[in-house]
């Protein structure tokens, strides 16, 4: 059976990424699996009949390479690639790191979007950026992820007004807590601080829940646009009012 079409998948080899490409696999599609470690991306690709591009969004000439393999024509282009580092207040924060979030991002992202537009334009194709809850306002030792999702949603609205008049579709997905099984590793940089993120929330958002969200984005009518789906956990009212059964 062909394929309903072709998508690409930035940040493919974990968490969100990962379940996407499964998902828009399952939807009929051929995903193309990019992210930076290729073994990961392998053993994907070989898992749902895909493509693995090994590519750092920071690196001009990789996503010179992925536009490359990607071709004419793309259905689907899932920007999520991104990442959160540190949590230190303003005061002491790591500069280092603000550069990094803003590079992979904002800018990585860029880099991404521009490269395959084209080819997005010709399919009369969808975007979808996922974001998350954190570009909706600050939060105390939030201020460099906050401000580079924010920057990243500033993005999303101008790219969809530059194109009001052209062939593409373009939406946000915005998780609140989801556990998956690297974020907040890679966060805090201590798997004991990372799982009490979690401690006592019912039932946090899965990969797979944000995942089911893109694929209804990515896979409505060519009319349809879904600007933004934010998608929390019930147990998270707000950013800040998250029930535990425990406390930690």
């Amino acid at each position: 059976m062909a394929a309903m079409g072709t998508a690409v998948v930035t940040g493919a080899s974990s968490g969100i990424g990962q379940a996407t490409a499964l998902a828009l696999a399952a939807a009929g599609y051929h995903v193309i699996c990019a992210a930076r470690r290729a073994d990961r991306l392998a053993q994907l690709a070989d898992q749902i009949g895909g493509e693995a591009v090994p590519v750092d969004i920071t690196d001009p000439s990789d996503v010179a390479k992925l536009a490359e393999f990607v071709g004419p024509r793309l259905d689907i282009l899932v920007n999520n690639a991104g990442g959160a580092y540190g949590m230190e207040p303003v005061a002491t924060a790591d500069l280092g790191l603000w550069e990094r979030m803003f590079q992979v991002n904002v800018i990585g992202t860029a880099r991404v979007t521009q490269a395959l537009l084209p080819a997005l334009l010709a399919a009369e194709g969808v975007m979808v950026f996922v974001t998350s809850v954190a570009a909706d306002h600050g939060y105390e030792g939030g201020a460099g992820y906050c401000g580079a999702k924010a920057a990243e949603r500033s993005m999303v609205e101008s790219l969809r007004l530059e194109l009001y008049d052209q062939p593409v579709r373009i939406a946000e997905v915005v998780p609140g807590l989801v556990h998956t099984e690297e974020f907040s590793l890679v966060r805090l940089g201590d798997q004991a601080k990372a799982d009490a993120v979690y401690e006592g929330v019912p039932d946090p958002l899965t990969a797979a829940d944000v995942a089911e969200a893109i694929a209804f984005m990515a896979t409505t009518e060519k009319h349809v646009n879904i600007d933004r789906l934010t998608i929390r956990p019930r147990a998270q009212a707000a950013n800040y009012k998250v029930f535990r059964t425990s406390k930690h």
